[in-house]
């Protein structure tokens, strides 16, 4: 490479090179490459400088190419249409790479996860990548276009689909569903341990708000087991450590396995939502509207 530095000075002088013999004027070359002329025609002179040899023959409003330039010019043009073809296929794999959904470790785990085969028979050319963590990233930022959240739709630049109303329910392991004593009102639940979620980011109710639903005079203890992570409070209740908050649209399928059961009939429908959101200012790639579509489709 230090050889061919050498001899053609500059790889940009190669590239004016290639516009003034394609379009056969250094002015058009010039404006192609959105240079004054002055600047095309001292790139060509340095190149000849550096072969030793003229390239073009010059006329008052035109230029031709010599017999030398003729040959550099074809084997030039031929290596630039090569590089531009590899660079498209390159650029063409970037966009379509991956899609990024943003989401809580427990919508990831419990929700996600168990339909990625189905999304995967649907969409084999996609690759679906989720991302958990304990913020929740701008949309648009670090590579997310997709998000699940929590709230009412309404996120200023962007766009929603709900995929699941809030609905909180207690949940346990069936033995300690089983031992609980004399579940028959809402305020009996206060005498079985309870699983605290203390999120650090995301908003979420808690007992408190569940109980005040429920007109039942409730204090905050002191004392419990608490997480700040909801798929370590599910961990939790399968392993009988007391009841959880069991919001429907995760733990279904934990509910229909037998590992929680849950006390339907206590159902709190807060009002807010988990919805699929994506910009409405920056357009989606295809691999992603794909994915869009695709939940919205559930």
């Amino acid at each position: 490479m230090q050889k061919l530095w050498k001899l053609v000075s500059s790889p940009r002088h190669l590239l004016v090179f290639e516009a003034a013999a394609r379009t056969g004027s250094f002015t058009k070359a010039a404006q192609e490459l959105n240079v004054q002329q002055p600047a095309v025609s001292a790139s060509i002179k340095q190149l000849e400088t550096s072969l030793g040899i003229h390239l073009f023959d010059r006329a008052h409003r035109s230029v031709t190419l010599t017999q030398a330039g003729e040959r550099l010019f074809n084997e030039v043009s031929s290596a630039f249409s090569r590089i531009h073809q590899t660079a498209e296929v390159l650029s063409a794999r970037s966009e379509q790479a991956h899609v990024t959904l943003s989401a809580s470790t427990a919508f990831a785990h419990y929700w996600m996860v168990p339909r990625l085969a189905k999304f995967h028979q649907a969409q084999p050319d996609i690759d679906l990548r989720l991302q958990t963590s304990e913020r929740e990233p701008s949309i648009g930022s670090d590579g997310i276009s997709l998000a699940i959240r929590r709230g009412h739709g309404d996120w200023p630049g962007c766009d929603s689909h709900l995929i699941a109303p809030e609905v909180i329910m207690p949940i346990a392991a069936p033995r300690v569903s089983a031992a609980a004593i004399n579940l028959k009102t809402v305020a009996n639940l206060l005498n079985e341990t309870l699983i605290h979620l203390e999120e650090p980011i995301r908003a979420r109710p808690g007992w408190a708000d569940f109980f005040a639903h429920w007109n039942v005079p409730y204090a905050e203890p002191k004392v419990g087991l608490r997480l700040n992570d909801y798929a370590l409070v599910l961990q939790a209740a399968i392993a009988g450590e007391g009841f959880a908050f069991g919001w429907q649209h995760v733990t279904e399928q934990l509910i229909s396995q037998g590992l929680l059961v849950a006390k339907p009939e206590w159902s709190w429908e807060t009002g807010a939502g988990f919805y699929l959101v994506w910009s409405n200012s920056e357009p989606l790639s295809p691999q992603e509207q794909a994915v869009r579509d695709w939940l919205i489709g559930l």
